[in-house]
């Protein structure tokens, strides 16, 4: 008797400390934004993001002419798939990724060069 005596005490404490970390570690993530990021989708959308956007010459002109906006473009930063099939991940200087994404209720794909300081917005290739 007195083992499961123990073994109860154990137990409520241990739910009540899951509890506690569990709300804690909740709201801590809400007020800093935090995301925990275990897949390599996630992990490498979350590195372009995290760094300076550069657009090349054809993101530039689709910008001017109003066929893009950079709210779609951060959409598909934030909720796209990163096509690893495509994307040359094996490159030391700057990695290329094809974020595939919606804009404008087409599925479209953009082509993003990562590199170590800054992220180059290559183009848009429609599927």
């Amino acid at each position: 008797m007195d083992f499961l005596k123990r073994l109860g005490f154990y137990l409520i404490g241990l739910s009540i400390g899951i509890v506690f970390l569990t709300f804690f570690l909740k709201k801590k993530s809400e007020q800093t934004g935090t995301e925990f990021c275990y897949f390599p989708n996630c992990r490498t959308l979350k590195d372009i993001r995290s760094k300076p956007v550069t657009y090349s010459e054809a993101i530039s002109k689709l910008l001017a002419e109003n066929q893009l906006d950079t709210l779609d473009i951060k959409q598909i930063l934030s909720d796209g798939d990163v096509d690893f099939g495509r994307s040359d991940t094996k490159s030391v200087a700057c990695k290329t990724y094809f974020v595939v994404g919606t804009i404008k209720e087409k599925e479209r794909t953009l082509k993003v060069k990562n590199c170590q300081e800054r992220v180059i917005l290559e183009g848009i290739v429609e599927n």
